[in-house]
């Protein structure tokens, strides 16, 4: 099933939940909606369910208007972040409140919980409940399925695991998916595109990479978690050090990758005020006289300690050119 918003506004009062939202969602294509409290997302996915009337535009599912359709006959799956069971029904019977005539043997096997058909819910894992209502919603075997927050309740890794596991049977089903979450890691590893949100408004739409490599606004790399984000003067010159003449004039951001350290000669002094050990890397935070502070990422082998003072060089291959901002 394909999905076509356009121009979808939200109002409550005088607040724009949602300010001319477009997006297109094509068939059996996986979307998620990326963005902080607030943003609009969950909103956004509301007006899609028919939930949430919009005050302006419309919503169509394969090319047919069902902006006034009522949820129950739009054909779409929808889950919430709290996927309530009832405790007085066992796992089967909580599966066909989605569908009276559902199979439940071969929704079970598709969430990998075979034979838990009379199991009784209180007696389940937090993974084990959110298994179980995602059966539900596939019980009525929707062409759009959404999911609002669906492993926000969980642990770290237990949501690292299901999110493979999800990733994994979307792709077995064929079914197109709308998916609401605030995790990054979550949306990028679930999705074929992602839609960045804020204040009702999308920033940017892509997929993961083209998002992660190239971010469209500076609320955007930071929301990414990217904080190394500086003004180039016109020598081509920064708080942390030179670069090349084609960054003069313009606003960058540095990844931590792309700051590169040296005990010797650099473009700039700092000392190292945190080096925090990640796996596979040391994540560094250094401090430089007169300047923000410095991110970096460092390999074990030859990261600094705390306390250490570096030379610092900024890699041109890692530093993005971000847009100006607009004055309202």
């Amino acid at each position: 099933m394909s999905l076509s918003v356009a121009g979808v506004s939200v109002r409550f009062g005088n607040k724009n939940a949602l300010l001319d939202v477009d997006l297109e969602v094509a068939d059996h294509e996986v979307v998620a909606v990326l963005g902080p409290s607030g943003s609009g997302k969950s909103t956004l996915l509301r007006v899609v369910a028919g939930l949430q009337e919009p005050s302006s535009g419309t919503v169509r599912l394969d090319d047919v208007n069902v902006t006034r359709v009522p949820p129950h006959r739009r054909g779409v799956g929808l889950m919430f972040q709290d996927h309530v069971l009832f405790p007085h029904r066992d796992v089967a019977g909580n599966i066909r409140f989605g569908n009276s005539r559902a199979d439940i043997g071969s929704l079970l096997g598709l969430v990998g919980l075979p034979d838990a058909g009379r199991r009784r819910v209180d007696t389940l894992s937090g993974g084990e409940q959110q298994r179980v209502a995602l059966a539900r919603a596939l019980a009525p075997s929707p062409k759009l399925l959404m999911l609002d927050e669906p492993l926000g309740q969980l642990d770290r890794e237990l949501r690292e695991r299901l999110v493979v596991e999800l990733r994994r049977l979307f792709v077995r089903l064929g079914t197109t998916v709308l998916a609401v979450t605030h995790d990054q890691r979550e949306a990028f590893a679930l999705a074929d595109r992602v839609v960045v949100m804020t204040e009702g408004r999308i920033a940017q739409i892509g997929t993961p990479r083209e998002i992660w490599e190239q971010p469209a606004s500076e609320f955007v790399a930071r929301f990414l978690g990217f904080t190394n984000i500086v003004d180039v003067d016109g020598g081509a010159s920064t708080p942390w050090g030179a670069v090349p003449p084609a960054f003069a004039g313009e606003r960058i951001l540095v990844r931590p990758a792309g700051v590169l350290l040296t005990p010797t000669s650099g473009d700039a002094m700092g000392k190292v005020e945190v080096a925090t050990f990640a796996g596979e890397r040391v994540d560094i935070l250094l401090a430089i006289p007169g300047a923000p502070p410095l991110k970096a990422h460092c390999p074990p082998a030859t990261a600094p300690e705390p306390g250490d003072e570096v030379s610092v060089r900024l890699d041109p291959a890692q530093i993005v050119v971000l847009p100006r901002e607009s004055p309202e």
